[in-house]
């Protein structure tokens, strides 16, 4: 009896704690102008709550306070704003005061001059840096034939095999765009580069608790070990003083680059490369064979464009330029499966100062969180939102719609956009036009706060 007694009584304390506790975060960002929401735990937040539930939590949310409200996620108070018009001005308006304002555990692994960060002159000159490596006339000349090559080779000898289309898709995007950074060294470095990566990528969407055992550490120690391969391919090629054509030997010129680029910034700029091209590649790529394989009539119809380019061609003849561009219904399949999918949730801007936003007083340093994933199903802009319809698509409007954020927005719209879409295009011709696949396991898909198959997704793929 006593012992049930000191156990009723240590509950009864712990709840009023934890009363005490929710009600003084609560009181702590109760500012006047602020938006209606709620802030959790002090230190967490509703972080636990965010990923976990993810669009439930969101939507609950809104049916309580509406389309802008306040909440503390992934350490730091922010504003979540699910109004399209919103959305957009807030993207327009870096020069307003709304900065990159992407999570610290992002900034710690990503590095502090990643093009993300920075803001002002660096950021143009380092967007400048990016774009001059992946630019159309870039893509067309030098790019998309190293593509090609690479993918004829790492989609050779699949029929008759169970492969995991996850993992291969992962493999597939990070060998891809470090043959492009690194060229002929790519292939001594991989092995021990793709680990290491693998855990980097994983801690960008975490909390930044520096303790053993977390996703953050585990990534921050990742990035410590890349930017030591960095470092050193960097120290043996100026020991060299070979030229090389790739991404990594231009930013290395100091005669391409108005500004002459620091290791530093070259070796954020590598991991940024790495990192922005390597989820949406990997992730399209392989929902893509998840719906292509449950939609015939788009396989068919996939499958007849990428059949009529080969038959202008010789079987060892590889994609052009001219073959990507007349990809009309290719391009169409990868923006709706990001559509229906959501590879990207939304984007994060920070406020440099305090200034009113939708009638509300955004203080200085909040975090805004310009939540685009419900854009994706409105059925105003998108009729029967919910079913695999790339033939939407085909009609080009859409695509230059203000309400089209699959690749972020405004100032900071993905500069790589093009040559991901050219890598998934290129992938998928070799992949229609050698194989039939069947799936025979694996998790469904789960599609926040990333998009995966926890246990992998396997296929039984045959020759075509």
């Amino acid at each position: 009896m006593a012992l049930f007694l000191l156990s009723y009584i240590l509950f009864f304390w712990v709840c009023l704690l934890c009363t005490a506790l929710l009600r003084w975060n609560e009181l702590r960002f109760n500012k006047k102008g602020l938006p209606p929401g709620t802030m959790g735990w002090p230190i967490f937040g509703e972080t636990t709550e965010f990923l976990k539930q993810g669009p439930s939590f969101m939507k609950n949310q809104r049916s309580r306070f509406g389309t802008f409200f306040k909440s503390h996620i992934l350490g730091c108070p922010t504003i979540v704003s699910m109004d399209p018009e919103l959305n957009r001005y807030i993207l327009m308006n870096e020069s307003k005061g709304l900065i990159p304002g992407y999570p610290q555990s992002m900034l710690d692994i990503l590095g502090k001059c990643n093009i993300a960060a920075v803001h002002g002159s660096t950021h143009k000159y380092m967007r400048g840096a990016l774009l001059s490596l992946i630019s159309p006339t870039m893509i067309r000349d030098q790019i998309l034939p190293k593509i090609d090559e690479f993918m004829r080779s790492h989609l050779t000898n699949w029929a008759d095999q169970v492969i995991d289309i996850q993992h291969k898709s992962k493999e597939m995007a990070f060998l891809s765009a470090l043959k492009q950074i690194s060229g002929t060294e790519s292939s001594s470095i991989s092995q021990t580069f793709m680990p290491e990566f693998f855990q980097l990528v994983l801690g960008t969407l975490s909390l930044p608790i520096d303790l053993p055992g977390t996703n953050y550490r585990r990534a921050f120690q990742a990035r410590k070990n890349i930017v030591d391969i960095i470092r050193k391919l960097i120290e043996t090629r100026k020991a060299s003083k070979e030229t090389h054509l790739d991404m990594l030997g231009c930013l290395m010129r100091e005669e391409n680059n108005k500004h002459t680029l620091s290791d530093e910034e070259i070796i954020d700029l590598v991991i940024t490369l790495l990192y922005s091209g390597y989820e949406t590649v990997s992730t399209t790529s392989m929902v893509a064979v998840k719906y292509l394989h449950d939609h015939p009539l788009v396989l068919n119809e996939l499958r007849k464009e990428h059949l009529e380019i080969r038959a202008r061609k010789n079987a060892e003849d590889p994609i052009n330029w001219e073959d990507y561009k007349s990809m009309k219904f290719t391009r169409a399949v990868i923006f709706e499966t990001s559509r229906l999918a959501t590879i990207v949730n939304g984007v994060l801007r920070k406020t440099t100062k305090e200034m009113e936003i939708n009638g509300f007083v955004i203080p200085k340093g909040w975090r805004i969180y310009v939540y685009t994933r419900e854009v994706n199903y409105d059925p105003y802009l998108y009729p029967d939102p919910y079913t695999f319809n790339p033939w939407r698509w085909m009609d080009k409007s859409l695509e230059s719609q203000n309400y089209f954020l699959i690749f972020s927005g405004g100032t900071r719209q993905c500069p790589g956009k093009e040559l991901g879409v050219a890598e998934i295009s290129t992938f998928l011709h070799y992949f229609v036009t050698r194989y039939r696949w069947e799936e025979i396991g694996g998790d469904k898909l789960v599609k926040f706060p990333r998009v995966e198959a926890p246990n992998g997704f396997r296929i039984r793929v045959s020759s075509y």
